[in-house]
């Protein structure tokens, strides 16, 4: 597949019918409403998600058809990996395998490896086929990096839109640029923005500087989910520049992409604006990241290592 380039007289009157003979029909049913789960989304979108888990299982014990998954957000958001775990293993075990990929998700998170690989696969086989991007992320972080790659090649043949870039992303975290750049290239296309994000990693991987960037731009416009992101730290480790990259990451926060408050906080940390990147930290903390939660502990002056 060929790379994307970087851009930039009137009618007589009909004859008079008789009406219509009245028929009698039943009343349109009204539309559901389900006022304890909007309020736990609305919750959850203004980033209260703790809040709204009260609310939320209020809603799913009231039987409201949106409030299962609502409460599997809210708890995932707030990095409430054993309730979430322990709220998701009877849904499944009664045939609910719509959650079995977040259930990995969960038990991921709790260091329960054989549980979440377990629980990916059982998401995969049931056609959930973006489970293979987290199962692929736990085989690499067990030094299973071949079974990662054969899980992201299957799943980046049959479609997913973010396998191919996790596939490269993978190689060239284990330092094999060619094979980063043959997929990156093979999958690279307009339509799933995220291959060109990963396009620019490789030309970045590579020294093409000035490539890597028009396609991070370019990654933008399209939407790639970690796309703001990317061109951020590019622009902070490559081009050295702070401002630029400061820009790009908060239109990561705008664009609610993957570990922007992490993200966001580190930098503040990195350009010494401690007390701006505390909210930031405080943040991915509360969602579960604990590499923010480990910077938070040093800014306060504690010991990260101690318990």
């Amino acid at each position: 597949m060929t790379a994307p380039v970087p851009t930039s007289g009137a009618e007589p009157a009909a004859p008079p019918t008789a009406p219509a003979p009245f028929v009698a029909t039943e009343p349109s049913p009204l539309p559901t409403v389900e006022p304890l789960s909007a309020e736990g989304a609305a919750l959850i979108d203004t980033g209260r998600a703790v809040d709204a888990i009260e609310v939320l299982l209020q809603a799913a014990a009231a039987g409201e058809p949106s409030a299962a998954d609502l409460l599997v957000r809210a708890y995932l958001d707030n990095g409430a990996w054993r309730q979430a775990a322990d709220w998701m293993i009877p849904q499944i075990e009664q045939g609910e395998v719509r959650f079995a990929g977040r259930l990995g998700v969960a038990l991921a998170a709790l260091g329960d490896h054989d549980g979440a690989e377990q629980a990916f696969r059982t998401a995969i086989a049931a056609g959930e086929v973006g489970a293979s991007n987290d199962l692929a992320i736990l085989l690499r972080d067990q030094d299973r990096l071949g079974e990662g790659v054969q899980v992201l090649s299957r799943a980046a043949e049959l479609g997913d839109a973010q396998a191919g870039a996790k596939l490269v992303g993978l190689y060239l975290e284990a330092g094999d640029t060619l094979a980063a750049i043959e997929v990156a290239e093979a999958f690279a296309d307009e339509s799933r923005p995220d291959t060109v994000v990963a396009l620019a990693d490789v030309r970045a991987a590579q020294g093409l500087f000035d490539e890597a960037e028009a396609y991070y731009r370019r990654a933008g416009e399209l939407g790639g989910l970690r796309a703001h992101t990317a061109y951020g730290q590019f622009l902070l480790a490559v081009r050295g520049d702070a401002a630029g990259a400061e820009t790009e990451f908060r239109e990561a926060q705008r664009h609610s992409e993957p570990d922007w408050a992490a993200t966001m906080g580190a930098f503040l940390v990195e350009t010494d604006r401690p007390q701006e990147a505390s909210w930031y930290l405080r943040h991915a903390a509360d969602g579960g990241d604990e590499d923010a939660a480990r910077i938070l502990v040093e800014l306060d002056g504690g010991d990260p290592t101690e318990d």
